[in-house]
């Protein structure tokens, strides 16, 4: 099982170098208090949002967010989101369940940063069946390229 976590820690990782903003994530994390938090754009208004997280077992969240850009859409600093995908944790026992997430970020204009803050609940159906009401987070992200 250890092995497995690792290669997969490894892949995850090595999938982080190409994400377009990389950063951490701070607060209730699937097995842990802190993760490397990644973005990847695949539209204009959704975006992947993955975390890995290592402590406690090797905690992994892919979650597909759909962006909300209340002001102007082009050069908007401050977005919300929410998004839902699948939740892993490798550890003794193995997790696997189902996190929505809701959250708000801004976009700095002087410096290529990112600031924000979420919520995910997360409904476990393996090993046992179980919801957890937790999971508010703080995320720290630098932004690569050009802004959008």
């Amino acid at each position: 099982m250890k092995k497995i976590s690792l290669v997969f820690a490894l892949a995850c990782l090595g999938y982080a170098s190409y994400s377009k903003e990389l950063g951490a994530r701070f607060g209730d994390v699937v097995g842990n208090a802190v993760a490397i938090d990644a973005i990847f754009n695949t539209g204009k208004f959704n975006r992947l949002h993955a975390d890995v997280s290592f402590g406690d077992g090797v905690g992994a969240e892919l979650l597909w967010d759909f962006l909300y850009k209340p002001f102007n859409v082009d050069k908007a600093a401050f977005n919300w989101y929410v998004g839902v995908g699948p939740t892993l944790l490798f550890d003794d026992p193995f997790w696997l369940g189902f996190s929505g997430e809701i959250g708000a970020e801004y976009r700095f204009e002087a410096v290529p940063i990112v600031l924000g803050l979420d919520y995910r609940p997360t409904f476990y159906v393996i090993d046992e069946t179980e919801f957890h009401w937790g999971g508010f987070g703080f995320n720290a992200r630098y932004v690569f390229g050009k802004k959008e």
